[in-house]
């Protein structure tokens, strides 16, 4: 096993606050299940040698503590972190109901949503102009899915172009759609959580077919994006589970 370098600890900081297509992964199921599920490390850092499960098998390194804490975003490492590269998938239309995040923000709703819609046996996830996917937060909230699920990171403008070639049939979630537990849902429909603060853009909301809607008391004036997106997942496939 070898000792990490300082400067390899120093290059790797700076690559976690520039690079987005770079995962830090610091939970050891998480670590264990991505590796299993075919994710190719780069680095596999541990802080004691009893921590290393997987022998010659990876590039293994030792280091101390301190690097573990200054690479990790957890208050309680674990002592191992692992640094990978999160696999870019080409776009491919989706064959059963997706999931469309338009600049969604906060890592902790989108990692809750990719995780409902992997649950609710989801074909992929199009991420529009939202926090990265290799997010800390966003991969700890999804619990790992995100590596059972197909996820493509775009732009609006891509996105658009994508849904009027393939004729994706799109539904958004906001307050003056129909009641979605009266709704039917045919063939692949894609489901869309729009921004916390502004809702579904203009431009998305434009190739959208449909708006459905949460009915609830008038005491509340919404809900969180990933709670009412999660029970629409839920409503939409729950014929299939």
């Amino acid at each position: 096993m070898q000792k990490a370098s300082q400067n390899l600890i120093k290059e790797l900081k700076k690559q976690k606050r520039e690079n987005r297509d770079l995962l830090f992964l610091d939970n050891i199921k998480i670590i264990k299940d991505a590796l299993k599920k075919g994710l190719t490390p780069q680095y596999i850092f541990v802080c004691d040698e009893n921590l290393n499960q997987w022998g010659d098998k990876y590039p293994i390194y030792k280091v101390d503590g301190v690097a573990i804490e200054q690479l990790s975003s957890s208050k309680t490492p674990q002592g191992v972190l692992c640094v990978a590269y999160y696999p870019q998938y080409i776009a491919k239309k989706p064959i059963s109901n997706f999931l469309v995040l338009d600049k969604i923000q906060d890592p902790g709703n989108a990692g809750t949503l990719i995780r409902t819609a992997t649950a609710c046996g989801f074909d992929s996830v199009f991420m529009l102009d939202s926090v990265s996917v290799t997010n800390d937060k966003l991969v700890r909230s999804s619990v790992g899915t995100i590596f059972d699920i197909n996820i493509y990171e775009m732009s609006e403008e891509e996105f658009a172009k994508y849904a009027k070639d393939w004729k994706l049939d799109l539904i958004k979630a906001d307050m003056n759609g129909e009641n979605v537990f009266e709704c039917t849902f045919e063939n692949a429909v894609g489901v869309v959580v729009g921004n916390e603060g502004q809702g579904v853009s203009e431009e998305i909301s434009n190739i959208c077919n449909k708006s459905v809607k949460i009915p609830m008391s008038p005491k509340v004036e919404s809900l969180n994006a990933a709670v009412s997106g999660s029970i629409i997942m839920y409503q939409m496939n729950k014929h299939k589970i």
